[in-house]
């Protein structure tokens, strides 16, 4: 009874956010065989207009450009070269920036393309540059998209697995779109972060395995939760692990993330609803 209680609480608060940030992962953004998904992209634009209709403000941030551009060229699998990378991301970009754009100007929304790098974060005069940006947009109605500058930032693509800089100087802000996502909502002062991907939340096991068991509320993170969250999977930088990594960033900015299926027509309209899709993530009552 007490758990089904504080679920509730928890649901209660994401229905109750105002300020919301998206981040939509490659494998919600490109289908199996590669391409775009029109359809699912158009969807989830939709569901964002949805969410304005209902008062509340929208975030996008968006991975997929090195995917996409990877198909535009005519590859026929990811590259590993560092400046190829960044050209793939070059090319996609535009691409990805052309499906947003198409499908919000359905609804005459306009949308606005930011591409960060970690030192956007670090650089003080840069993060209330970006801040005050993001917050003008927002007042003007404007929906902005936001990505990880991959034309530039080469750590990511460089070395993902690496703690720093090539110079060895300072720690990563981050190393994935989920990190960005969750430093960029704790940092625009958002209530919620929706992570979606192509599996429904964090389950207990590998979800294919038939004893898995999805996981509705998480209060704290464990080792052994990350351990068990696993590795990149797909065409992605991240996966479940880093997703699991960006919601400790929320909650220990006392916010809430839910992990959820981009797949699923609705999902987005039945989260902000508090219904109880995909694995919610805060710290409790103390929360």
């Amino acid at each position: 009874m007490q758990a089904s209680s504080l679920i509730q609480s928890a649901r209660e608060r994401v229905a109750a956010a105002q300020r919301i940030v998206i981040k939509l992962g490659t494998n919600v953004i490109i289908r199996d065989d590669g391409a775009a998904a029109v359809g699912l992209i158009h969807g989830l634009v939709e569901s964002a207009i949805n969410l304005r209709r209902d008062g509340k403000e929208v975030i996008f941030v968006s991975s997929g450009a090195i995917g996409l551009g990877v198909r535009r060229l005519g590859m026929t699998s990811s590259p590993t070269e560092l400046a190829l990378k960044q050209a793939c991301a070059a090319v996609g970009q535009s691409q990805l920036m052309a499906l947003y754009d198409s499908g919000f100007q359905h609804f005459d929304v306009a949308t606005a393309q930011i591409l960060l790098t970690e030192d956007d974060f670090l650089d003080a005069v840069r993060y209330a540059n970006l801040r005050a940006t993001l917050e003008r947009l927002l007042q003007l109605g404007v929906v902005p998209i936001i990505n990880e500058n991959d034309t530039v930032s080469t750590i990511e693509l460089e070395r993902p697995g690496d703690g720093r800089r090539s110079s060895g100087a300072i720690d990563r802000v981050f190393g994935d779109n989920d990190k960005l996502s969750a430093l960029v909502m704790t940092k625009v002062d958002a209530e919620l972060l929706i992570l979606l991907s192509d599996v429904d939340g964090l389950y207990t096991q590998h979800p294919f395995d038939p004893e898995a068991e999805l996981i509705g509320e998480v209060n704290e993170i464990t080792p052994e939760l990350i351990a068990g969250a696993g590795t990149a999977n797909g065409r992605g930088r991240g996966g479940m692990q880093t997703k699991v990594e960006a919601a400790r960033i929320v909650m220990e900015a006392g916010k809430l993330a839910v992990i959820a299926s981009g797949r699923i027509p609705g999902v987005v309209e039945r989260v902000c609803a508090g219904e109880p899709d995909g694995t919610v993530f805060w710290k409790g009552a103390a929360g």
